[in-house]
């Protein structure tokens, strides 16, 4: 199984967090590393971070000094991962537990090396 580094920036995201993060948990692919850059939050999102990392030795947290955008803190992250393919979740996001496997089952089967979903809106 390929490694999938996930990508979370997170700022001032506590109300979300925790369930963003537990989805994450509940992949049904396993070979995942989820690296979050925190940018410089005055809330509760490091706490909720730190305690959920006790439980899964996957999660690692970056800190920027200063708020420095969700661009700067996306590239922070990205500059530690290992995977072999990077996904992004963004804080307040819940994925469905299958949604990594059938992600990359889809890319290996397809050689591809990008994939995102596309929804047609009907237009009435």
């Amino acid at each position: 199984m390929k490694l999938v580094s996930i990508i979370m920036t997170t700022y001032n995201s506590s109300p979300f967090l925790k369930e963003s993060i537990m989805s994450i948990v509940s992949q049904t692919y396993k070979n995942w590393e989820l690296l979050i850059t925190d940018d410089f939050s005055s809330d509760n999102s490091v706490n909720i971070i730190i305690d959920i990392m006790k439980l899964d030795k996957r999660i690692f947290l970056f800190n920027l000094l200063v708020n420095s955008g969700a661009g700067v803190a996306r590239n922070n992250s990205i500059k530690y991962s290992k995977g072999d393919y990077i996904a992004f979740c963004d804080s307040d996001d819940q994925w469905k537990p299958e949604k990594l496997f059938k992600q990359i089952s889809f890319m290996d089967k397809h050689n591809a090396h990008l994939s995102h979903v596309y929804r047609q809106q009907k237009v009435n």
